[in-house]
């Protein structure tokens, strides 16, 4: 019987191996990435494992996907539920985004910090929103809708093969084989010829619209090793001629602690397809449509944390308005070190970060009672405080990353009130409730709170 970690594991791999055949300069992304790793690794030694043991660093993927119904997303959440993978967040890349990007999405993942630890592989799923009369008008909703209820993105037997590892957290190991050559089918590029007239059409829109609803599948859309030291690798990448794009999306490069995500990617690449024309004949063509994304992970942030981090942005934008000349990432620098906390200990003691706490080793032995307070506990020496790693994205980041990789601009008539997507409505229309990631984190510290107060025998509950 194949566990679903085991499933996992092995469909991240075969993707990884998959997508590096479709995508050679992924495969050098994932070969500078190691290479960067090892370096890190070399260099700092076990601080390098902070966020992470190398073994889970080089192994950690995630992947993104586009799909344009909710039909097709309660699909994609069927298949994913076979790999211990829940829906995680809410993002809304309309609003992220200056550009036309007409998708809310969100993130499929382990969400058990054993699961995590065993392989956090994670799939960023965006849905296409037809409904929204800022791109689509009422004549192209209906021909777009027309479009994707006509279409199979997965195969019956996958569907049922999935359903029964979701039950059964299991497969045998006949039937696991079975699944995985379906599933990473799914997701492989289709020969089939791409419609020229309607994708052009839906491309006039937005070019992440023509890429999900201009043809009759889906694909990976980019897969994401992580790294330990992002600037370096943008340099290496950049080294041995792989065009990058423009920044390095997220928190800037700075002495204090990472928090949250960074990100960036090569461009997107010109793939042959094939175009059928309208008179029927089919041509060579050329789409720009997948990229090679790296990330670099950091310490979750509270709601707090996050809300700080998000004033922080809005300060360097009105920073970088007001001094075009300057570099962004030396302006960006300059706000963090005024605006956040230096340390973990600081981001801790000011409720801006997650940590989970646990009884130190080497805690005092004179007999003195531990002090009831967190903070003092911590700073004595009775407990030590080890960072949440950020399993997310940020919306803001994601689109910028879409952004750097569109062929145009689109449109978007902004006289047109957008259509309203939540959480919740998301979770109806899948099936699946979507998860607060941080109610997720917050559980994960206070069990590790409760652990610690009953080791050291204290009354009430630690803060």
């Amino acid at each position: 019987m194949i566990s679903q970690w085991r499933l996992r594991a092995a469909f991240a791999a075969r993707l990884s191996e998959m997508y590096g055949q479709e995508v050679p300069a992924y495969t050098t992304l994932v070969d500078v990435s190691r290479e960067v790793n090892e370096d890190v690794l070399r260099a700092r030694g076990a601080d390098a494992e902070r966020l992470g043991s190398i073994g889970r660093v080089t192994a950690e993927r995630h992947g993104a996907i586009r799909v344009g119904t909710p039909d097709e997303l309660r699909q994609v959440a069927r298949v994913f539920a076979a790999l211990g993978m829940h829906p995680v967040g809410f993002y809304d890349l309309r609003e992220a985004a200056a550009s036309a990007v007409p998708v809310v999405s969100t993130a499929f993942r382990p969400v058990d910090g054993e699961e995590l630890a065993r392989n956090p592989f994670r799939v960023f799923t965006s849905m296409l929103t037809p409904a929204d009369p800022r791109f689509f008008d009422a004549d192209l909703r209906s021909r777009l809708e027309t479009f994707l209820a006509g279409r199979e993105l997965f195969p019956a037997k996958l569907l049922a093969l999935a359903d029964r590892a979701a039950a059964e957290r299991e497969l045998p190991e006949a039937d696991a084989e079975r699944f995985l050559r379906l599933a990473v089918h799914a997701f492989e590029l289709s020969p089939e010829p791409v419609e020229a007239a309607w994708y052009e059409t839906l491309e006039r829109i937005s070019a992440v619209a023509a890429d999900i609803g201009g043809v009759r599948s889906t694909h990976i859309n980019h897969l994401t090793p992580r790294v330990l030291d992002i600037d370096e690798l943008y340099r290496r990448m950049t080294e041995r001629g792989i065009e990058m794009i423009d920044t390095i999306q997220g928190p800037p490069k700075w002495r204090g602690p990472d928090v949250l995500l960074r990100q960036t990617s090569f461009r997107a690449l010109a793939e042959p397809r094939a175009h059928r024309t309208p008179d029927g004949s089919v041509v060579s063509g050329a789409l720009r449509v997948r990229f090679g994304e790296v990330e670099a992970r950091g310490i979750a942030l509270t709601r707090e944390g996050r809300a700080l981090y998000d004033r922080l942005l809005t300060l360097v934008d009105q920073r970088a308005a007001d001094h075009p000349e300057a570099d962004r990432g030396d302006l960006a620098r300059a706000v963090w070190e005024r605006h956040m906390p230096g340390t973990e200990r600081e981001l801790a003691a000011q409720g801006l970060a997650y940590f989970t706490y646990r009884v130190a080793p080497g805690r005092p032995r004179d007999g003195s009672r531990p002090p009831a307070d967190l903070g003092a506990l911590v700073e004595r020496g009775w407990v030590r405080a080890e960072p949440i790693v950020y399993e997310d994205f940020l919306p803001r980041s994601a689109a910028g990353i879409f952004q750097s990789n569109l062929s145009g601009e689109g449109t978007r008539n902004n006289d047109h009130e957008g259509t309203a997507y939540d959480a919740g409505w998301l979770s109806e229309a899948i099936g699946h409730e979507v998860l607060d990631p941080y109610a997720l984190y917050e559980q994960q510290q206070n069990r590790s709170l409760a652990r610690v107060a009953g080791e050291l025998e204290l009354d009430g509950t630690l803060r």
